[in-house]
């Protein structure tokens, strides 16, 4: 999934420098359960929040209207937005953090939720819960912003991992559309490599896989693993090395682009994607990326199962999650916001799916008649796969960050044959574990 693997690179880089920054200004209190949690009173007196988010110019112009909403509602309290592009927003946001300014209201990453969370800087929710409602949350979704039972973060928009189909390019080659309740990877692999023949090699089967921890994760899943246990990497080396010979037998049948223009494309972001560009048939991406891919390949693009897909394999992932700081002065005016951005139907008619489809199922159901024939066929896919949808994986622990990093450069080695995948499936958990150890110092 080549967009989201991209818009993570400034972060990556700067991983390290940021939890070290955070280590040295915040502790590790857990947190108060619901039943400690303390009586939020609104203030009569104003207020200022600061509001901290990342996105492009339409979620930035879409956040300040939802802004402009909830002041009109509640006049004393005054929300200072502060956003940036995904790039800058974690060295931004812990150089804040570190200079003792935390932002009232966080937009949090998955991946990062558990590092600010063990670091004291994120709220427990569950103090905010006589204002903050979750109720309509479902639980596998809410659970992926808790932390050993205690809640850090409210998911905004859920999407899963699918591939994409070109079904204009398939019907250009006269291929059928694969049924996605029953293909396994073989019949994958066999359905690309007939469109890179059929086509003359004008348009390659599939893009490549192996560049961030989605595919990754859906893959363990299959084969009854999981990335993580607590702080420990728990994949085991025959599922990993499996992984890559299913990418390297793929490769080797003509399915995938060579690896030499696969690299090219993946520094390239998704409009330079062999997906966008219409030069593959099939391609790895989030269900979330649907709407941007289609208006950029101007073609009749449709999201599939992932081969093997089965009971429980699948999974809802929360696009972003709303934080709170642990260290606000105003915690029922923070509480109050978090709620109208979870809960309230006026931010959802401004929102609508710009932050991903809702998390919020009464919120989800209320906003679907609203929105555009794509993200209507994305709420569907989403509303299909829940058949196979499993509990999340465990959460992102500390040191985690770096996972996209990790793939991304062994994935690299196989494909151009300075590793193989035993080889790969060794050195990646020796990296990424390590990575979790440095962090847990």
């Amino acid at each position: 999934m080549r967009g989201i693997t991209r818009r993570r690179a400034g972060f990556v880089a700067a991983i390290g420098a940021a939890t070290l920054l955070l280590t040295a200004c915040a502790g590790n209190d857990a947190g108060t359960s619901d039943a400690d949690a303390p009586a939020l009173e609104l203030s009569d007196e104003p207020v200022t929040l600061s509001f901290t988010w990342w996105g492009n110019d339409t979620r930035h112009a879409a956040t300040e209207e939802i802004i402009a909403a909830f002041e009109e509602e509640y006049p004393n309290i005054t929300i200072e937005p502060q956003y940036t592009d995904w790039a800058g927003y974690w060295d931004k946001l812990s150089t804040t953090i570190a200079a003792g300014d935390t932002p009232d209201i966080i937009q949090m990453d998955e991946k990062q939720l558990s590092t600010y969370a063990a670091n004291g800087v994120l709220a427990d929710l569950g103090d905010y819960s006589s204002i903050l409602s979750t109720e309509d949350f479902p639980a596998a979704t809410l659970g992926t912003g808790a932390l050993d039972g205690t809640q850090y973060g409210i998911p905004v928009g859920v999407n899963s991992y699918t591939i994409i189909a070109n079904k204009d390019l398939l019907d250009q080659y006269g291929i059928d559309l694969p049924d996605d309740s029953t293909w396994t990877w073989d019949d994958f692999i066999e359905t690309s490599a007939e469109v890179s023949k059929a086509s003359g090699g004008a348009v390659v089967g599939t893009q490549s896989w192996g560049f961030e921890d989605g595919g990754l994760n859906n893959w363990l899943r299959q084969n009854g693993e999981s990335l993580y246990e607590g702080a420990d990497v728990a994949a085991t080396e025959d599922t990993l090395a499996a992984w890559w010979q299913t990418l390297l037998d793929a490769t080797e049948a003509g399915a995938t682009p060579d690896p030499a223009a696969t690299i090219e494309r993946e520094s390239g972001g998704l409009a330079e994607s062999f997906t966008a560009t219409n030069q593959s048939a099939f391609g790895p991406w989030w269900s979330n990326q649907v709407q941007a891919l289609r208006d950029a390949s101007g073609q009749d693009l449709v999201a599939l199962r992932v081969p093997g897909t089965a009971d429980g394999s699948a999974y809802y992932k929360p696009s972003m999650f709303w934080s709170g700081s642990a260290k606000t002065e105003h915690p029922a005016e923070v509480a109050t916001f978090l709620d109208y951005l979870a809960n309230s139907e006026d931010a959802a008619d401004l929102l609508l799916a710009e932050r991903g489809v809702p998390a919020n199922e009464k919120i989800r159901e209320y906003i679907t008649p609203k929105l555009d024939e794509v993200n209507q066929t994305v709420v569907k896919y989403l509303d299909d796969l829940a058949p196979e949808i499993g509990d999340a994986p465990p959460a992102t622990p500390p040191g985690g960050g770096a996972v996209e990093t990790i793939i991304d450069q062994h994935t690299q080695k196989v494909l151009f044959g300075e590793l193989t995948p035993e080889q790969a499936a060794t050195s990646f958990i020796e990296e990424l574990q390590r990575a979790l150890d440095d962090a847990a110092i």
